[in-house]
């Protein structure tokens, strides 16, 4: 009986705990599910323009020539400065485009972008300020705040700054470059659309160095209904080789292949050559 009456008050805690913390996320918006891009919508970082040169960035001359570069290199059949075919993490705002889906998981003190395609994300949301040692990273660190622009008693706005950085990190795929010093600042605005809470938009504005004045963009993301989560490891099937600043292919029958035109092969000065 007392075995029986134990697990009583333990039904009872979880039930009483359960409808605490569903109470306390009433308030939010729903936001809470999976996000996909917008058919038709590639990978460009301003959904609005194509990939590369399109995009008109806002670059400093350096960073244009950098620019120009990496799409030269590109159109030789190099990688330019997209370090993501070495596995190297998209970063932040890049990961923004959401290459494969996005959830979004909210709690009081943090809120959670999962993603299949790289590291997940954490917005602090508990009032605490910037650490003393940031420690830089790809996705940076993120603070949030919650706003209730309409005064209804429940949040419309999720308002973040994220800052420490480490690279090398592109807007996209093309190589439009953040800055080297890691010194980027990026705001976003999350807003459900005010006629259809199916439609997300992140109002994203990123302050780098590289630019010659804040560079403001618009996501648009749609509610996923039939959710489907895969697994993507970027080294799995990945058949690109950096040997040194190099990158070559490897072929399907598994031997090394030139990227581009008359790319010269590897070093081979430590191996010993077969004499045919």
């Amino acid at each position: 009986m007392p075995y029986r009456s134990l697990l009583g008050a333990v039904a009872l805690m979880a039930a009483t705990g359960g409808a605490q913390a569903q109470d306390s996320l009433s308030k939010y918006p729903d936001m809470v599910s999976q996000w996909k891009r917008p058919p038709g919508i590639g990978i460009q970082w301003d959904q609005s323009k194509r990939l590369g040169r399109p995009q008109q960035a806002p670059l400093t001359a350096e960073y244009q020539a950098r620019f120009e570069s990496s799409m030269a290199d590109q159109a030789a059949g190099g990688q330019g400065a997209d370090a993501v075919s070495q596995c190297v993490p998209p970063g932040m705002p890049r990961m923004m485009t959401i290459v494969f889906p996005m959830e979004i998981v909210i709690t009081p003190k943090v809120t959670y972008i999962l993603t299949d395609y790289t590291e997940s994300r954490r917005i602090y949301t508990d009032g605490r300020d910037w650490p003393k040692d940031l420690q830089p990273t790809f996705n940076g660190y993120s603070i949030g705040n919650w706003i209730d622009e309409d005064g209804d008693g429940r949040y419309d706005v999720l308002e973040v700054e994220t800052r420490g950085f480490k690279g090398p990190r592109t807007f996209e795929a093309s190589g439009i470059e953040l800055h080297d010093d890691g010194q980027t600042v990026i705001k976003e605005r999350f807003t459900l659309d005010k006629s259809d809470p199916n439609v997300l938009y992140d109002e994203i504005t990123t302050i780098d160095n590289a630019l010659t004045r804040p560079w403001t963009i618009t996501k648009k993301y749609l509610r996923e209904k039939n959710v489907i989560w895969h697994f993507n490891n970027c080294n799995e099937g990945n058949q690109h080789v950096w040997i040194g600043k190099q990158n070559y292919f490897l072929s399907a029958d598994g031997f090394l292949m030139p990227a581009k035109k008359d790319q010269p092969p590897p070093d081979l000065r430590y191996f010993k050559q077969s004499q045919r």
